[in-house]
C-alpha cells in the first residue's frame, strides 16, 4: 500500500458510496487500474466473494462488495437502468481520462469544459456502474450556477 491518510484514527464522518458488483474482484482490479483508486484493504469471503472493501481516492473513500442477491444486494448489470453516478473529483481530467480510456473504460462523454467552472468527463466500467469525473477550473457559487443557467433558459425561450 502507499502512502494513504489514517482513515481508522478515530470516528470518520461523511458520505461514502457503498457499491455492489456480480464480480467485485474484478471490479477492485479495474477501478484501481483505469480510475487510479488505491485499495485500502478487503475482506475475502470463503465462497471466493468480496464481504467489504475500501478503496481511496487521495482521502476520499468508495466502498463496495459482491452482489449478494438475497440481501436485497445486484449488481448494475441486474438493472433495468441505473439510478446513480459516483462523481470523482480528479486533479488532471485529461490525463485521468487518457488512462481509463486504456485501460477499457467505455466512454460516455469526453473531456469538456462546463460552464459551472469544471471540465469533466462520463465513463462506465465493464458491469455498467456510471462515473463522473470532474477537475475544478473556476470556482462559483451556487448564485453564480443559477444565474448562468436562468441566462442560458432566456437565451433559449421563444422569442414572441
Amino acid at each position: 500500500m502507499t502512502d494513504q491518510p489514517d482513515l481508522d484514527a478515530g470516528r470518520r464522518q461523511g458520505i461514502v458510496p457503498a457499491l455492489s458488483y456480480d464480480d467485485a474482484p474484478a471490479m477492485i482490479e479495474f477501478l484501481c487500474r483505469a480510475f487510479g483508486f488505491v485499495e485500502r484493504f478487503r475482506l475475502d469471503m470463503p465462497d471466493g466473494t468480496i464481504g467489504h472493501a475500501s478503496l481511496l481516492n487521495g482521502e476520499d473513500e468508495v466502498t463496495l462488495a459482491s452482489a449478494y442477491p438475497e440481501g436485497g444486494l445486484g449488481g448494475p448489470s441486474t438493472l433495468p437502468h441505473l439510478h446513480a453516478s459516483v462523481m470523482v473529483y480528479v486533479d488532471d481530467v485529461d490525463a485521468h481520462y487518457e488512462r481509463a480510456l486504456a485501460e477499457g473504460a467505455t466512454i460516455l462523454q469526453e473531456p469538456e469544459d462546463q460552464f459551472f467552472g469544471d471540465r469533466t468527463y462520463r465513463a462506465r466500467d465493464p458491469e455498467g456502474g456510471n462515473w463522473w469525473f470532474h477537475q475544478e477550473l473556476q470556482a462559483f457559487t451556487g448564485e453564480e450556477v443559477q444565474g448562468f443557467i436562468d441566462e442560458m433558459a432566456a437565451e433559449d425561450a421563444p422569442q414572441s
